[in-house]
C-alpha cells in the first residue's frame, strides 16, 4: 500500500516540475519573440529613416544638378541618356537624334552660338544602375560640337577622335549609356601640346597641319589625343595644358599653342625618322632589306645663290659594301618627307656606290627642306652617306683652257673605229692599236667605245634600250620595270609611276595656294574652269571661300580674286 502511495506521489510531483519547465521555456520564447519583434520594427524604422535621408539628398543633388546645368548651358537645361554608336568622319562632331533639334530649339540654343555637349559613360560594358556612379568617375569624360540631328532615336552617333578618348582602353567594346550634356564653353587662348611618338617636328610647317586638323574640332579638353594627319603619316598629341579652363572652343578663336618635346617612355616608334645630315660630314649606319633610312638637309638662301650662279652642286654620296649587300638612294624636296622607290625626284640605283650630283640645272632645286631616303634593296647592308658642296670655280678654268687648245690642234683625222679625232701624224698607229683592243658598241644611238674584254658585259635592255653592265641587268629589270601599285589603284612601271605620284596622283601632298596648308591634292575638281585653272580638288573647295578685297571691299572668292582685281580695278 505504501509502495503504491510513494509511486503515485513521485508521478505527480515528475508532472509538476515537467509543467513549471514548459511553463519556464514559454516565457522565454516569448520574450525572445517580444525582442525580435522590436529589433525589426527598430530595423525597418531605420531604413525608413534613411530612404526619407536619400530622398532628400537625392532632391538636393537634382536640384543643385538642375542649378549646374542651367549654369553650364547658360540657361538652356538639355541632358540625354544616349546609346553610343560609331561613324566614320574626322573631328569630334556627334550626331543627334531629331527630338535633341525640337528641344534644343524650344530653348533657344541656336541663338547662342556654336553649340557645345559634355560627354560623360554613365554605364559600361553592362554594368548595374546601382553601381554606374561608382564607375563614372573612372569613365571617360569629353567635350564634342554637334555635326546634324540625323541619329535614330535614343542614339547619339560618336566620330572615332570622341570614340577613343571616352573608351582609350577599350575602344573597340560594346558600351551601354552615354550622357549628353548641353554646356557653354569659353573660347580658348593658349594650348600646351604634347606629340605621343617623335617625328611631328619634322613635318614642314607642322604647326600649319595641326591648324588645319584642328578645322574640323569643335572642343579642345585637357588629357585628350588629338589625332593629327599628313599623307599616310598619323601623329597623336596630347593636350597638357589649356586655357583659360581644362575644356575650351577652338571656333574663331586664336589659340597660342606651344608644343613641347615627345613623351621620352614613347620615343620608339613605327614610322619614320628623319635625322639630320650637315654639309661637309659623313653618317654611318645599317639598313635592312626591303626597309628605308632617312636623312634631311636644308639649302638655305645664301648657298641657292651660290648654287644658282654655278659655282657650286650639291654631292650626296652613298658608299656600300657590295659583299654585305645592296642599296638604293631617293632624294625629294618637302613637302614630300619620305621618298620611296615610286615617290621621289632624284635616285641612283648603281649597284655598290652611288652618288646623286644637284645642280642649278634641276628646275626642282630650290631653297628648302630635302629628305636623303636610303633603301636596301637586297640583304642587310652597311652604308656611309655624305653631303658636300662641289665647288665648279677651278672646273670651269680647266675646261676653257682645253678648248683653247682644242681650238688650236686643226691637224686632225678620224679614227674609224673610235671616231676620236687623232692628230694626222700619228693615225695609223693609233688606228692599229685601237683595232686590236677597242671595239665600237654596235647598238644604235649608244657609239661607246670599249675594250675588247670587256665588250662582252655590256649589254643593253630590250625595253629602254639604256646601256648596264651584265651584272647590273636583273636589278635593273626589278626597279625599272616591275609593276608598281599605287595607293589611289593605278599601276604603272617605275619611271611613269614617278611622274604619276608628281602630277597626277590624287593622294599627292600639294601647298594649297589659298590656305597654306599642306594637304592631299585629290581628283580633278567638277568645275570645268578650275580644271583651267590647274586647281586641285582640294584648291578648288579652299578656293571658294569669300574674302573682302583690298581696293573695294567686296567679297570675292579667293580663287577668283585675281580675275577681280584685273576686271574691276585693272590691275595686272
Amino acid at each position: 500500500m505504501d509502495f503504491e502511495l510513494r509511486r503515485a506521489r513521485e508521478k505527480l510531483e515528475m508532472e509538476q516540475r515537467e509543467r513549471k519547465q514548459q511553463a519556464k521555456r514559454k516565457i522565454e520564447r516569448e520574450r525572445k519573440a517580444k525582442e525580435e519583434a522590436a529589433r525589426q520594427r527598430e530595423a525597418i524604422e531605420a531604413e525608413q529613416r534613411a530612404r526619407r535621408l536619400d530622398a532628400v539628398e537625392a532632391q538636393l543633388r537634382a536640384d543643385q544638378q538642375m542649378a549646374e546645368n542651367l549654369l553650364a548651358g547658360q540657361g538652356v537645361m538639355f541632358s540625354r541618356i544616349l546609346e553610343p554608336v560609331p561613324y566614320p568622319g574626322p573631328g569630334d562632331k556627334i550626331k543627334l537624334p531629331p527630338s535633341c533639334f525640337t528641344e534644343l530649339s524650344d530653348q533657344g540654343a541656336f541663338d547662342k552660338g556654336p553649340m557645345y555637349f559634355r560627354l560623360r559613360v554613365v554605364l559600361h560594358n553592362g554594368a548595374s544602375e546601382g553601381n554606374a556612379d561608382k564607375g563614372s568617375d573612372k569613365d571617360g569624360v569629353t567635350h564634342s560640337g554637334v555635326l546634324e540631328f540625323t541619329a535614330e532615336e535614343g542614339t547619339v552617333g560618336l566620330p572615332p577622335h570622341v570614340w577613343n578618348n571616352l573608351f582609350p582602353l577599350d575602344a573597340s567594346s560594346t558600351v551601354a549609356l552615354i550622357e549628353v550634356q548641353y554646356v557653354r564653353l569659353p573660347k580658348g587662348t593658349y594650348a600646351k601640346l604634347q606629340p605621343q611618338e617623335a617625328g611631328f617636328s619634322d613635318l614642314p610647317n607642322h604647326k600649319a597641319v595641326l591648324e588645319t586638323s584642328l578645322r574640323q574640332h569643335a572642343t579642345l579638353s585637357q588629357n585628350e589625343i588629338i589625332t593629327v594627319r599628313y599623307g599616310e603619316l598619323t601623329h597623336k598629341l596630347r593636350a597638357l595644358e589649356l586655357k583659360p579652363a581644362s575644356s575650351v572652343s577652338v571656333l574663331e578663336t586664336d589659340i597660342e599653342v606651344d608644343i613641347v618635346g615627345s613623351d621620352s617612355a614613347s620615343d620608339i616608334v613605327n614610322q619614320h625618322l628623319l635625322k639630320s645630315l650637315v654639309f661637309g660630314t659623313t653618317e654611318s649606319g645599317l639598313v635592312e632589306e626591303g626597309k628605308y633610312v632617312y636623312y634631311k638637309f636644308s639649302v638655305e638662301d645664301d648657298l641657292w645663290h651660290k648654287i644658282a650662279s654655278g659655282e657650286g652642286k650639291i654631292e650626296v654620296k652613298l658608299e656600300a659594301d657590295k659583299d654585305s649587300g645592296d642599296t638604293d638612294l631617293y632624294i625629294s624636296k618637302h613637302p614630300l618627307l619620305f621618298p620611296t622607290r615610286h615617290q621621289h625626284m632624284w635616285s641612283s640605283h648603281d649597284v655598290g656606290s652611288k652618288a646623286l650630283i644637284l645642280s642649278a640645272n634641276d628646275q626642282s632645286l630650290g631653297p628648302g627642306t630635302y629628305s636623303v631616303g636610303i633603301y636596301g634593296y637586297k640583304g642587310k647592308s652597311s652604308y656611309q652617306v655624305s653631303l658636300a658642296i662641289q665647288d665648279n670655280t677651278e672646273q670651269k678654268l680647266g675646261q676653257r683652257a682645253i678648248s683653247s687648245v682644242s681650238a688650236m690642234d686643226v691637224d686632225s683625222v678620224q679614227c674609224r673605229n673610235c671616231r676620236h679625232h687623232i692628230p694626222s701624224r700619228s693615225i695609223a698607229l693609233h688606228e692599229a692599236f685601237c683595232s686590236r683592243h677597242n671595239v665600237l658598241c654596235p647598238h644604235p644611238g649608244c657609239g661607246v667605245v670599249l675594250r675588247v674584254e670587256e665588250a662582252k658585259n655590256h649589254i643593253h635592255c630590250d625595253k629602254c634600250g639604256r646601256a648596264f653592265h651584265q651584272a647590273e641587268m636583273e636589278k635593273h629589270m626589278v626597279v625599272f620595270h616591275e609593276p608598281i601599285h599605287c595607293s589611289c589603284g593605278v599601276v604603272l612601271e617605275k619611271e611613269e609611276m614617278v611622274k604619276h605620284q608628281s602630277s597626277n596622283c590624287p593622294m599627292r601632298m600639294i601647298t594649297c595656294r589659298f590656305c597654306g596648308d599642306v594637304v592631299q591634292a585629290g581628283t580633278s575638281p567638277l568645275d570645268v574652269r578650275d580644271r583651267l585653272r590647274g586647281l586641285s580638288e582640294h584648291e578648288s573647295l579652299c578656293g571658294s571661300r569669300t574674302a573682302p578685297c583690298d581696293s573695294c571691299g567686296r567679297s570675292v572668292m579667293l580663287k577668283e580674286m585675281d580675275i577681280h582685281q584685273i576686271a574691276v580695278h585693272q590691275k595686272s
